[in-house]
């Protein structure tokens, strides 16, 4: 049997700018990782039900934490695109160099693999809207009502300006004067999104006047950071990254690890860090100028975090 693991690949995401108010229909920016999951679908005639081997190389406690979410989202997934495991055995296999954490858009890059894989098992041809589609019903099993932001990084790669409305999402690819080297890091914490987010919609109803001044600080901050990415001002941005932080600490959605990380990276020599994603756990990033400076930050996290990566946006 041909494979077409290679062909069916989602991407990770970090968000630049956006966290919890992209819910709330403003702009966010958000960035695909290089790293991926990848999946591979075989149907069995002689047999029924779904069958999932998770060969992700996930941080210690999140495939387990997340399974109940994941069965769903593949459930989801399958009837979607009119599978029906109940006539035949299906049995996926989901593997790739994504670690799975919190903030990274683990559950995107995993729906997205599955609805290519199972594009080329049936075989079904499908446009990357009707793959992006697949992802967000997917997306529905983690997140509830989810943005589509990581849905949508997770198909199209790239650096992406992001937007709800009423209808369907839009959003665009940027292109950038120059590379963007970026080192992120995780608290090895797994947090909810559902209850992070109710908790923020919580929040924001309780104290709406207080919300709001929060969205114009942001509304006005993402802006800048947009005409500072299409600059190539890697300087300002670092400034912005740190506001959209402070932010997102007035939020109530960041925590001490996550403060703990992106003070050790300033300080190892990034221009700017921030939390990214979920919060209250999950990841954070750091911008860095050039290659010895984004190795300096990751070797000062790699001692104090779980684990860390690098990639660049290009």
């Amino acid at each position: 049997m041909t494979s077409h693991r290679d062909q069916s690949r989602g991407y990770g995401k970090l968000i630049l700018f956006g966290e919890h108010f992209v819910v709330y229909k403003v702009p966010a920016l958000v960035g695909a990782v290089s790293a991926y999951t990848d999946c591979e679908v075989e149907f069995d005639e002689s047999t029924t039900g779904v069958t999932v081997i998770d060969d992700r190389p996930a941080v210690p406690g999140y495939k387990e934490q997340k399974k109940a979410e994941a069965d769903v989202a593949i459930d989801l997934v399958l009837k979607h695109m009119d599978v029906d495991p109940s006539k035949r055995g299906i049995k996926m296999t989901f593997g790739g160099p994504l670690s799975p954490v919190s903030g990274i858009g683990a559950s995107a890059s995993q729906v997205v693999a599955l609805a290519r894989a199972l594009g080329h098992a049936l075989p079904k041809p499908m446009t990357e809207d009707e793959i992006n589609a697949a992802g967000y019903e997917g997306e529905r099993g983690y997140h509830g009502t989810p943005s589509g932001i990581d849905n949508t990084a997770a198909t199209f790669g790239g650096v992406l300006k992001f937007q709800r409305t009423d209808g369907a999402p839009i959003f665009t690819k940027k292109k950038l004067p120059e590379p963007i080297r970026i080192v992120y890091a995780s608290t090895g914490i797994t947090s909810s999104t559902t209850k992070v987010v109710g908790d923020v919609r919580a929040k924001k109803e309780e104290n709406p006047e207080w919300f709001n001044g929060l969205m114009e600080k942001y509304v006005d901050l993402v802006e800048r950071g947009e005409k500072a990415l299409d600059d190539g001002d890697v300087n300002t941005l670092g400034k912005l990254l740190d506001e959209n932080h402070a932010l997102c600490q007035e939020l109530t959605v960041s925590c001490e690890e996550l403060d703990t990380l992106v003070d050790a990276a300033r300080s190892a020599g990034a221009l700017g860090a921030k939390m990214s994603g979920t919060g209250r756990g999950g990841l954070m990033l750091a911008l860095t100028p050039t290659e010895e400076i984004q190795d300096k930050v990751a070797e000062a996290l790699g001692k104090i975090a779980p684990q860390v990566w690098k990639t660049t946006f290009a």
